[in-house]
């Protein structure tokens, strides 16, 4: 089982009503990919993204808070937890990212409706830190795993949001070559 499956069926266990999920980040890779890299099945940690149009209904939700508290308390010896739950204005992503969803089918869960952005939505949201190594492998291993040619990762580009941050904005034009050169390597 993968770190982020057991932050998930700790997190579902405290439930008692459905929660939508959206994760990404290598816990998506770690869920949402076939043979994903092993460093993403090792990842500390579950990241997600609350769509703008349901960040009322979430922070509202204070049984989804107190299952979240009580499942990083329990993973705390583990050294697990899922703390990073951002606003989807606050991540690099496409306008329509939201219709481009993908379904989670691991692990099960009785509560959790877990979701992951497109391929394309997961790339940029790893421009997020620049051309920071580790992002960048993932940006490689997802390009080569879905066969994603150059042409649709410079039309994600295009229509990318971002967040209105000097600093995201700087992240992002460092990141642009890197993910672009890998596309390019890549030859799809």
């Amino acid at each position: 089982m993968s770190h982020a499956e057991r932050i998930l069926t700790v997190l579902d266990s405290g439930l008692d009503h459905a929660v939508q999920l959206v994760i990404y980040g290598r816990s998506a890779l770690a869920l949402g990919f076939s043979d994903p890299p092993a460093a993403t099945k090792v990842s500390l940690d579950v990241d997600a993204i609350i769509p703008v149009s349901m960040v009322e209904r979430m922070q509202s939700d204070t049984g989804f808070w107190e299952a979240q508290e009580n499942a990083n308390r329990i993973l705390e010896p583990e050294g697990l937890y899922i703390t990073h739950l951002f606003q989807s204005d606050q991540v690099f992503l496409r306008r329509d990212w939201e219709s481009h969803l993908l379904p989670i089918l691991r692990p099960e869960t009785r509560w959790l409706r877990l979701f992951r952005p497109a391929t394309l939505d997961l790339i940029l949201s790893k421009m997020m830190r620049g051309d920071d190594p580790q992002d960048m492998e993932d940006v490689d291993f997802m390009i080569r795993h879905d066969r994603i040619p150059v042409g649709l990762v410079e039309e994600a580009m295009r229509q990318v949001v971002l967040p209105d941050l000097i600093e995201l904005r700087d992240a992002f034009e460092i990141a642009r070559p890197r993910v672009l050169g890998l596309a390019k390597a890549a030859g799809f």
